[in-house]
């Protein structure tokens, strides 16, 4: 007998919970106070990346972000501030920042990404999905000895994991990459890796689900939740009531302050991204990151996206031209022949990814609720897990054997 379930968040996890949980046989109602066209699930890079083993959370990362933290061109900024939510989150993340941690997240990481790449390999094939989907693998561009060796390490830690991963020097870039310049004394290639243009899945599995007979209601925003004896009965929005069995808090960086209603506590910081789009051809066609400046470029359906930073500022959506010029740079630094024009750079967008402390995103039920299924921390990765997520949530939801061992992303977890 299929539950009545209610997804809050129409982004890439909310979408893909919908999914699963339709096909299992569910009425499935998706409500987004947004007006589900922006966003993170719209503006990020579109990888599917099991090379993305190192969890934000790794060794030193806090000292670079107290180093950084007056620098408006640093690839992270972490802006302080007394709030009590932040304080908890950043010694949680503190503590995370090890490389104990780093060996016991990896295969995690690993694992849900290759099933998420599977998942959407297999959306591709059904239902008339057209979006664009990739398998070229993934550049780790370096520029200095010093960041080649750390990558050219992080390669060989893949490997160790199963994942092909290689090291590349200046000409294998120049012979797989032959119709653009690069300005890299060499780096590491991810064979593994898959890319996507966010915007093309987002309007096809939005359409599919209305065709499936999910109802999808924008500008729409939680206002209250009747709870009793640990279990949600209704939630409130600002236009009506939605009567529920199950719930599902895939909310992005709201999501802590819908599980604040429940007396959930779930540390999570809104880290902003910017992304800018040129429509003039560049010859890429394989997505790399460019290791030192920690920004990444995508070769999508008509268009680059040059994509980059981590700024956790708490929850707005303001445009730092600074941060989006140091994306620009960056982009001509690795691609001398790429220009961002000033146009390009004033069309760019950000959105708002949410950062858990450990870098391992939060996925199931809570103690304090019995249906309610969270799913949101997924940081700069929910792209490349989103499928998957989704999979997990509609197994747990029909109490079907999960996909993954979940011990990992238990939302009450402790750091």
């Amino acid at each position: 007998m299929g539950k009545n379930v209610l997804v809050i968040g129409g982004g890439i996890i909310g979408l893909s919970s919908a999914y699963y949980l339709q096909k299992e046989g569910h009425q499935v109602t998706v409500v987004d106070q947004s007006n589900l066209d922006a966003g993170a699930s719209y503006v990020n890079a579109g990888y599917l990346s099991p090379s993305h083993l190192i969890p934000l959370s790794a060794p030193g990362v806090m000292k670079k972000g107290l180093k950084w933290m007056f620098n408006p061109t640093s690839p992270l900024y972490i802006k302080p501030r007394l709030d009590i939510d932040f304080l908890k989150w950043s010694w949680a993340f503190n503590k995370s920042c090890n490389q104990q941690h780093v060996e016991k997240a990896a295969p995690v990481i690993r694992d849900i990404t290759v099933l998420s790449q599977d998942l959407m390999t297999d959306i591709k094939k059904s239902d008339g999905f057209t979006f664009h989907y990739d398998k070229k693998g993934l550049f780790m561009l370096c520029q200095t000895e010093q960041m080649l060796e750390e990558e050219v390490k992080i390669a060989e830690y893949a490997k160790t994991l199963g994942l092909v991963a290689k090291e590349v020097d200046q000409k294998d870039i120049a012979e797989m990459e032959p119709n653009t310049t690069i300005n890299a004394i060499g780096g590491a290639y991810f064979e593994c890796d898959h890319h996507s243009t966010p915007h093309e899945f987002m309007t096809e599995l939005k359409a599919h689900l209305i065709q499936s007979g999910v109802k999808i209601h924008s500008n729409e925003k939680v206002e209250d939740i009747d709870i009793k004896n640990q279990n949600i009965n209704s939630v409130k929005t600002n236009k009506q009531e939605y009567i529920v069995d199950e719930v599902v808090f895939a909310a992005g960086s709201w999501t802590a302050l819908l599980a604040k209603k429940l007396g959930i506590t779930l540390l999570l910081q809104a880290g902003k991204g910017y992304r800018i789009n040129t429509e003039k051809p560049t010859g890429i066609t394989i997505p790399a990151i460019l290791a030192e400046a920690k920004s990444a470029v995508t070769p999508m359906n008509g268009f680059t996206r040059f994509a980059g930073t981590m700024e956790i500022a708490g929850i707005n959506h303001d445009i730092n031209k600074v941060r989006v010029e140091t994306i620009a740079k960056s982009a001509t630094q690795y691609y001398p022949d790429v220009k961002l024009t000033v146009e390009e750079k004033e069309n760019a967008a950000c959105g708002l990814r949410p950062v858990s402390p450990d870098g391992l995103p939060y996925i199931g039920k809570s103690n304090k609720c019995k249906n309610v299924t969270i799913a949101a921390g997924h940081a700069m990765m929910g792209w490349s897990m989103s499928t998957a997520t989704g999979k997990l949530v509609s197994e747990i939801i029909s109490e079907q054997k999960p996909s993954l061992a979940l011990e990992s992303f238990n939302p009450d977890r402790k750091f």
